[in-house]
């Protein structure tokens, strides 16, 4: 039998040997997930037991960590705008940056007196897609992906949190399984340079699937088709957001000048204070 804090100094040093970030939280996370329990509980009782399976079970987890495996994907969870997702490899892990764009859809959208239809591209885990549908509750989503696997996984977040009534999935390239035209399209499409893909982390690189982050050569091949064909899907007054790289917001402005010549045209930063939101508001 080994004590929960002797666990817990092995597996720390097992990361920080690893070179993982934060070695220390990982590991009171992955303890505290093994035990099902909370951080705060784990810290209060350092000098309780682990039965041979609970440490078997540690140890396992701690190993997919020291492979560079993504916390998130060990846990099978992640939270995003205050909201606890399911999440596994068949999608990307949602990221805080995204939270700005879901901030400005609800800006844009809670005026709006009467029910709306949004359409989230790309919809992966279905972090945008749920939280606007769970904070807008006169609203309908389409979630929008061309990966079943990833639509499964939308799927359940939406039933998790009460609005798979509302929550729509559909499946192929871009906006294509629209039926009409939308008030809001929403858009976390891949925008990492193949270059810097090959740069990225090893728990984004070897584990993140990579059609979700591999823009192509400058990073805008799916922000580019879906810009040059967003204007029919957008009803007057409508709105299309899109999260962008560091580097992009010129020339993502650039070819929504000329898709959406007078249309009003944003460009947001994150609080990093990078460029990272770009939005088309239409005129009507």
């Amino acid at each position: 039998m080994v004590h929960l804090q002797a666990a817990l100094q092995q597996a720390i040093q097992a990361l920080q040997n690893a070179e993982v970030d934060e070695a220390r939280l990982d590991a009171e996370l992955l303890l505290a997930h093994t035990l099902d329990l909370n951080r705060a509980a784990i810290m209060a009782r350092p000098d309780r037991l682990l039965t041979p399976k609970e440490l078997t079970r540690f140890r396992d987890l701690v190993a997919r960590r020291v492979a560079r495996e993504p916390l998130p994907y060990i846990t099978g969870h992640r939270e995003f705008f205050g909201l606890d997702f399911v999440v596994d490899a068949r999608v990307l892990i949602p990221r805080p940056e995204t939270e700005l764009l879901v901030e400005h859809a609800l800006r844009i959208a809670r005026p709006v007196p009467r029910p709306l239809e949004i359409a989230d591209v790309g919809a992966g885990s279905g972090a945008i897609a749920v939280t606007l549908a769970v904070h807008l509750p006169h609203a309908a989503v389409h979630a929008l992906d061309d990966s079943a696997g990833a639509l499964a996984v939308t799927a359940e977040n939406a039933r998790r949190h009460n609005v798979a009534g509302r929550v729509h999935c559909g499946q192929g390239d871009l906006l294509a399984p629209l039926a009409g035209p939308v008030d809001l399209i929403a858009a976390n499409l891949p925008y990492v340079t193949t270059g810097e893909w090959a740069e990225l982390l090893p728990e984004i690189r070897d584990y993140e699937p990579r059609a979700a982050l591999d823009g192509g050569p400058d990073g805008l091949d799916a922000i580019r088709r879906l810009v040059a064909t967003a204007g029919p899907r957008l009803r007057p007054g409508g709105a299309l957001l899109l999260e962008i790289g560091a580097s992009q917001g010129a020339a993502v402005i650039s070819l929504a000048r000329h898709c959406f010549p007078a249309a009003d045209l944003q460009l947001h930063r994150d609080y990093a204070g990078l460029d990272r939101l770009a939005i088309v508001r239409l005129s009507g």
